[in-house]
């Protein structure tokens, strides 16, 4: 999961340098940070969050073909 996450977000942002994806996993269910730089949250997000929403169902097949649960949070930059 870390490595799709993380393809798709350096994909997407300005300075793919600043993509950090943390991945922790207990009992099934996979949970995935990403952390990109403040300038990139508007493209990481989209208009509606459609862009992370669609990050998330693509996230969610690849963790049903592997019989788990997977979350995406797209964490605020300080």
């Amino acid at each position: 999961m870390k490595e799709l996450v993380e393809f798709v977000a350096r994909s997407l942002v300005d300075d793919p340098e600043q993509v950090t994806v943390t991945e922790t996993s207990s009992q099934g269910k996979i949970h995935v940070e990403l952390h990109v730089a403040r300038e990139d949250m508007g493209r990481i997000i989209g208009k509606g969050g459609r862009v992370a929403n669609a990050l998330r169902a693509l996230m969610r097949v690849a963790a049903a073909r592997e019989g788990k649960q997977v979350t995406l949070d797209v964490v605020e930059p300080r």
